[in-house]
């Protein structure tokens, strides 16, 4: 039995008004996958590069925006059993997240954590898929190193401070204004720098450099990052706001023995993304659980307003992340 459900799609690239509300009809749930009657979607960078034309979908995704869900399970399909119809659930989602009913890979499922709002619980699994895959399996951060993340206020900034906090690491953060600084600071920041007015090159240089730093700007953030890193140090890189296109002193890479490394996360392949998930449920979850890691909220828009949501992320005023509620 196929099931109706609205969806938003961008039918030509533009800004926040391209966006458009339509209805389909979804086929029955399939093999190794779920239905999810969505409580709410998150809104990621992703989604706005895909608005613009910039981010094309992979091949067999989900048609429609959005890549992350929470709800409960409406169907699940064969070979299907850690979830039923009617639990709780999280779930990234290779597109078609803003919605009332998303389609997910099984492995991309997981129980909703206990302790967390299920609307604001669609405020985690893009932003903490996207950290541990970075900063802990690529990038090997261990408890007593120093990370530095950019952009600190933004949804995966405000999650990496407190997955970093939690495991141990001292953490330093950069954020656009003394508000978004003062919330790095509660979050767990050791060291808040406004990247408008301070040098944060040089005051993570003066308080101990950084071992690990996950960068999303790109640009001419590249060379100032490798100017900061420590002996073997590991630079991880997942978006490129400010240019994919940067001039490096590669004699620096070298003799600090340093580890340039980047990734993507929505084209990998389902079973990578699921070992991730398990990762992140065996490690994660328990922080949530103990209180030391919380999805940050900025704002919550209706379905119908998505077009106000990426507005708002455009202007980049957020932080934390913004949701869709059907």
């Amino acid at each position: 039995m196929s099931h109706s459900t609205r969806i938003i799609i961008a039918p030509s690239p533009g800004g926040p008004d391209a966006l458009r509300v339509e209805t389909r009809d979804l086929a029955p749930a399939g093999r190794g996958k779920v239905l999810i009657d969505v409580a709410a979607a998150g809104v990621n960078r992703p989604d706005v590069f895909e608005r613009m034309g910039l981010y094309p979908p992979p091949q067999g995704a989900p048609e429609g925006l959005g890549l992350e869900v929470s709800g409960h399970v409406r169907e699940t399909g064969a070979g299907v059993t850690h979830v039923k119809p009617g639990d709780p659930v999280v779930a990234l989602t290779a597109g078609g997240g803003y919605a009332d009913i998303a389609r997910a890979d099984a492995g991309c499922v997981l129980p909703a954590p206990a302790g967390v709002d299920l609307v604001h619980a669609a405020g985690l699994p893009e932003t903490v898929f996207t950290v541990w895959s970075n900063v802990f399996d690529r990038a090997r951060l261990q408890p007593g190193e120093r990370f530095l993340g950019h952009g600190g206020a933004s949804g995966i900034g405000t999650t990496a401070i407190q997955m970093a906090k939690a495991h141990g690491a001292h953490v330093i953060a950069t954020a656009g204004t003394p508000e978004k600084c003062d919330l790095c600071r509660q979050l767990g920041a050791d060291l808040a720098l406004n990247y408008r007015s301070d040098d944060w090159a040089q005051a993570v240089k003066a308080a101990g450099g950084a071992d690990v730093i996950l960068d999303m700007v790109g640009g001419d953030y590249a060379a100032r990052n490798v100017s900061v890193l420590n002996m073997d140090g590991r630079l991880v890189m997942i978006a490129f706001l400010k240019g994919a296109q940067a001039e490096l002193d590669l004699m620096r890479v070298m003799l600090k023995r340093l580890t340039l490394t980047g990734s993507t996360l929505r084209n990998r392949p389902a079973a990578e993304k699921a070992a991730i998930a398990q990762g992140v449920h065996a490690q994660v979850w328990p922080w949530i659980a103990a209180g030391k890691l919380r999805p940050v909220i900025d704002s919550v828009f209706t379905l119908e307003d998505a077009a106000k949501a990426h507005a708002r992320m455009d202007a980049m005023a957020h932080a934390g992340k913004i949701l869709l509620t059907p």
